[in-house]
């Protein structure tokens, strides 16, 4: 491989099956770490949110599930859909309470000009929910990879029909 292919990959390269699988398994923990304690907490969750209870089950078990088929690569766009929907709700509720895009550095705000829920943290802002969503479209469109169980069965079942 030479610096033209890493710059301008023609086609699948095994670098960019590598970044897709480090995107694909990281979104994934990153999901089920998310999911899971709405789960567990789904009443509490869902009275912060002001949401029914039934739709943040929903919401949760789909990033929890969602990270759970990622990290294989199992069904990759249909789990990345279902967390996208989630996020995408996430961003929506964001942009409606009119939190900015980009929250301030917590570094850079006056001592005492804010505290979060929790006490000193980060400002709300929705570039988070929009960053996931951006993940999640990019394995949408790109799939698991070939270093996926999508692409290994779908590989085999091609190989069965037309090879």
């Amino acid at each position: 491989m030479d610096i033209v292919e890493i710059l301008v990959p023609i086609g699948p390269s095994p670098l960019s099956e590598a970044v897709l699988t480090l995107l694909r398994v990281f979104t994934g923990i990153a999901f089920i770490r998310h999911g899971w304690p709405k789960l567990r907490n789904l009443t509490t969750w869902a009275t912060a949110l002001k949401t029914p209870r039934w739709l943040c089950f929903l919401s949760a078990f789909s990033m929890w599930a969602g990270g759970i088929a990622l990290i294989p690569g199992l069904l990759t766009p249909l789990a990345a859909l279902a967390i996208l929907v989630s996020m995408g709700y996430a961003m929506v509720l964001e942009v409606l309470a009119g939190t900015p895009f980009i929250a301030p550095d917590p570094y850079q705000i006056p001592p005492g000009d804010y505290a979060g829920p929790m006490g000193v943290g980060e400002p709300p802002s929705w570039e988070k929910a929009a960053m996931y969503v951006v993940m999640c479209l990019v394995l949408i469109g790109a799939g698991g990879g070939a270093l996926s169980l999508d692409g290994l069965l779908i590989r085999d079942v091609l190989m069965l029909n037309f090879g």
